[in-house]
């Protein structure tokens, strides 16, 4: 990433002063005139909420409130914060999902909920946000300085989710609902395009206000639809001219259809008996399942294996267009289905001891699990090595910004991939290299079931005293002490899968046959169109394996891999904290410093494949014992009653992945006949990996500068800038490796002589980068009433983020997870006389991120980011005078109305598409009724 200035951003910053003053003039003027108390609701109201909630803060925040009980200004609370200036928002499967702060991706980012940690239902620490249902959550804080009593903190920031607390509400009781439609319709005929979500709301005080009971319910069912193309990876070519040519090695695409299911329940009782005690309890309970049929093709070109290929053009060393014969295509009918559940209960005691002394416990405990299965199931034209095997596939190509355009071969047609009568239920292509040595022949592996296992436990306890002084300056101070004990488990199941028809009917002799896709299975075809592909027989690959038509080999006799990623991390840390609040003249703030103590193990696999090809595995344990101390200071400079100057400086830190926390080494080896036909070290039949159970965690010293102008209630003009000094990154360093010793002699010489290169790369990780981010963000919240009445009720919110950052690892750069060069975020709002409207933009720059690659592991990719753009309208009948409905609002929203597109490509040439997805507009029509 080449160095940038901050020229451009200076002259951003000169520009706001300049509105800043002529929206003081406004001020003024609306100061000299008697203004009339107006209640506000709604939008209007969840953003005066945010205001007063950055404006009130110690230290620098950004803030998003419900509009409404049960109503957030969006679907989900990662889409309100991806509004947020600094905060970045991640589609997956057409849903964000993900949030970066300040260029840090969720790993990096800690997550609490009403200042206690949550867990999630990732593969790591990071929060997956859309677990958790917009209808529970009445607001959100992101602390983007700590201060020493944020015993959570993150590389990133600090996000805080916020839920309902009775004794501090009236009474509450509401209902919201709506009907979802998506506009891509559903490719595949089991699944549809139609869903609804349902929260009931319940919250009052009894007993003289001493006793309050929340509940929320919610139930959701939200569909799903994407178009996606992806490469396998584009292949250095040999004697194409000068330069190193690469063209596409293959492709498996698909049209996705997915139904997501989740029914959330949450309650708090709280009694406050007298003036000094205070006593809170609340549980939480999620129930999570997400649906998914994968149906397409998987075609290898460049790296199929006996392919013919004519490279027709070639633009700057890479194959844009061709065609290709002699790949038999897998038609993948592939199934996925992600339980989650999650249950939490906490209690908290407030102790008022005197008139200026408070003490505080807080316990709670919680635990969260995630059973993802996903299962492969292949078919074609016939199985692979057998002479009733029918014609391989034939095809021209053209690269496009999208990926791939297919199109019939010039001289070769094509068989009927929806006829049922072509196809039959056995790979085929010869994968099935790994269970050779069980049934004699290479020719086996129909599927594969992947079945990770993750499985979470936190306990936390936490003793907090605060109080007034009379000291110099400080008038009050914080003290406290908290524990938490976290562990996280990983059992990485599979299993092969051999179709019916393979063996003889006595079910040892191995007949290598195959049968047709079972009639009582099929479902209809699924379209490819969209590539230029036709359509392809759909049936159920999931319901084949549950109902135990195929047969299972267990995968980690055969691959190093799976005990190699079976792990569990343990976490205990011992957190001491204390802090001074300080107050002179116009200057206020907080000094304070976090002790931490850290007592981390784990243990997991050595694994590689033995001399009879099947896998040796030695468990290994490792850890560590080590102490930080995070030094922290905010403070604020009141220039007038409505402009602060705040400047923080702080060292913070983020605890390393849980996947890199595993000890031990996997050494892997790949029966398939490409690769073991490679020279390629990237694409060798060996590959090796390690972690580490002892990783510090990563560190940053920062400092921040903001200016902030509360001009209206409702409007604000806000700059800031910051640094970040990050040392102790973690990388993954690869080095070539000679894996001349893991030979077996007489078995991978003489069985498959096919192998012709021991080399490959290792991974491992190290604490070996240093790097830093710099950034500036510019906020404003203009309300058009300060220029005319006649435009009251209209606004605009707008941000600008602009960063920059990288990590160096011995000379040389590398990306920071989540972090864009630059963000916008505008909303355009009308609401007055209960009529409501809105239109909301938000557009990132490209940025590192991972998906899911082999065995479902995930692997790092560039998403070259998007432009979304959603819009609301409704009408709160409270002001319509019709009698039963005053508490009724109705709401039509469009979500990504202008079609936007996911593509992710190689970062140092984005003509190399790596995956391209599609999803089509979102529709939800809504109500909120409060009684």
């Amino acid at each position: 990433m080449k160095k940038r200035t901050f020229n451009h951003a200076l002259a951003l910053m000169s520009t706001m002063a300049l509105v800043s003053g002529s929206l003081n003039v406004y001020a003024q003027a609306e100061d000299a005139a008697p203004i009339e108390e107006v209640v506000v609701t709604g939008f209007r109201a969840s953003l005066q909420n945010s205001i007063s909630a950055k404006q009130n803060a110690s230290s620098i925040v950004d803030a998003v409130y419900a509009e409404d009980i049960g109503k957030l200004p969006d679907t989900s609370i990662a889409e309100s914060l991806a509004r947020l200036p600094g905060l970045g928002g991640e589609r997956r499967d057409g849903r964000t999902s993900g949030i970066s702060v300040r260029g840090f991706n969720e790993n990096y980012v800690a997550t609490t909920m009403n200042g206690r940690e949550i867990l999630g239902i990732g593969d790591n620490r990071g929060v997956e946000y859309d677990l958790y249902p917009s209808e529970i959550i009445s607001g959100a804080v992101v602390y983007k300085t700590p201060d020493a009593s944020l015993v959570n903190q993150g590389l990133g920031g600090t996000v805080d989710l916020q839920t309902l607390r009775p004794l501090e509400k009236d009474r509450i009781i509401g209902i919201t609902g709506s009907y979802e439609m998506n506009e891509l319709a559903s490719s595949n005929p089991d699944y549809d395009d139609t869903g609804h979500r349902l929260a009931f709301t319940y919250s009052d005080k009894f007993a003289d206000d001493t006793i309050g009971v929340a509940l929320s319910i919610a139930t959701m069912e939200s569909p799903s639809q994407e178009e996606q193309f992806r490469a396998w990876g584009y292949a250095d070519l040999d004697n194409e001219g000068p330069g190193e040519v690469v063209a596409l090695g293959g492709h498996d695409s698909y049209v996705r259809s997915s139904m997501m299911e989740r029914d959330t329940f949450s309650g708090v009782i709280q009694f406050a008996p007298n003036d000094q005690w205070t006593f809170t309890l609340d549980a939480l309970y999620i129930d999570f399942t997400d649906s998914k049929v994968f149906r397409g093709m998987e075609e290898g070109t460049v790296w199929g294996g006996g392919v013919t290929n004519v490279h027709s053009t070639v633009e700057d060393n890479l194959v844009t267009s061709g065609e290709w014969n002699g790949f038999h295509s897998v038609i993948r009918n592939d199934g996925e289905v992600k339980d989650g559940e999650l249950t939490t209960f906490g209690f908290n005691v407030e102790f008022q001891m005197s008139d200026n002394w408070k003490l505080t416990l807080d316990a709670a405990t919680g635990e969260s699990s995630k059973d993802l299965l996903n299962v492969e199931s292949y078919s074609g034209v016939g199985r692979a090595g057998t002479a009733s095997q029918g014609d391989p596939a034939a095809r021209s190509y053209v690269l496009t910004a999208n990926g791939v355009q297919y199109g019939p071969h010039s001289t070769i047609s094509m068989p009927d991939y929806a006829d049922p009568a072509n196809i039959r239920l056995a790979g085929p292509q010869a994968w099935g290299g790994a269970i050779a040595q069980v049934v004699g022949q290479n020719n086996a592996q129909d599927g594969f079931v992947n079945n990770p296992l993750f499985e979470e436990e936190l306990d936390t306890l936490r003793l907090q005293a605060e109080g007034e002084v009379d000291f110099s300056i400080i008038n009050s101070v914080e003290f406290g002490v908290n524990y938490s004990d976290r562990s996280k488990s990983k059992i990485n199941y599979g299993s092969f899968l051999i179709a019916p028809g393979y063996f003889a009917a006595d079910g040892v002799t191995v007949a290598g046959g195959d049968i047709a896709v079972p009639a009582d299975y099929i479902v209809g075809s699924a379209d490819l169109s969209f590539l230029g592909l036709g359509s392809v027989l759909a049936y159920d690959g999931i319901g084949l394996y549950n109902d135990g038509i195929y047969r299972e080999v267990v995968a980690d006799q055969y691959e190093p891999s799976r005990l190699g990623d079976t792990y569990e991390v343990t976490e205990k840390v011992t957190t001491g904290y204390a802090m001074a609040n300080f107050e002179s003249g116009i200057i206020s703030g907080n000094l304070g410093v976090q002790v931490v103590h850290t007592d981390q193990s784990a243990t997991g696999y050595d694994a590689y494949t033995g001399e009879e090809g099947t896998v040796v595995a030695t468990p290994v344990t490792g850890g560590d014992k080590y102490t930080k101390v995070l030094p922290s200071l905010n403070m604020n400079f009141q220039v007038t009653d409505d402009q602060i100057v705040r400047f923080a400086a702080s060292k913070t830190a983020s605890r390393a992945r849980m996947d890199s926390m595993k000890p031990g080494d996997t050494i892997n080896f790949s029966f398939d006949a490409a690769r073991r036909a490679s020279s390629d070290p990237d694409f060798s039949a060996w590959d090796a990996s390690s972690g580490d159970a002892a990783l510090k965690p990563i560190e940053a010293v920062q400092a921040d500068l903001a200016y902030e102008y509360y001009y209206a209630n409702d409007g604000m003009v806000s700059v800031a800038v910051f640094h970040k000094d990050i040392q102790n990154w973690h990388v993954s360093n690869r080095t070539l490796t000679d894996f001349s010793d893991y030979v077996i002699p007489g078995y991978h010489d003489a069985d498959i002589p096919e192998l012709v290169s021991t080399t490959g790369y290792t991974t491992a990780i190290a604490e070996a980068g240093d790097g830093y981010v710099t950034g500036a963000e510019f906020q404003v919240s203009l309300p058009f009433h300060l220029f005319s009445d006649v435009l009251d009720g209209l606004g605009m919110t707008t941000s600008y983020t602009l960063l920059d950052g990288e990590i160096e690892v011995d000379g040389a750069k590398q990306e920071i997870p989540g972090l864009s060069d630059e963000m916008y975020q505008l909303t355009v709002y009308y609401e007055k006389n209960g009529f409501e409207f809105r239109v909301s933009g938000r557009k990132r720059d490209e940025f590192l991120t991972e998906e899911r690659g082999v065995s479902l592991s995930l692997v790092p990719i560039t998403d070259r980011g998007a432009e979304l753009w959603d819009a609301q309208i409704g009408y709160n009948f409270s002001e319509s005078g019709i009698r039963g409905l005053e508490g009724l609002t109705i709401t039509l929203q469009a979500q990504n109305f202008t079609d936007e597109d996911t593509v992710t490509a190689d970062a140092d040439d984005p003509r190399q598409v790596s995956k391209y997805q599609h999803f089509g507009a979102n529709y939800l029509l809504g109500f909120n009724y409060k009684f």
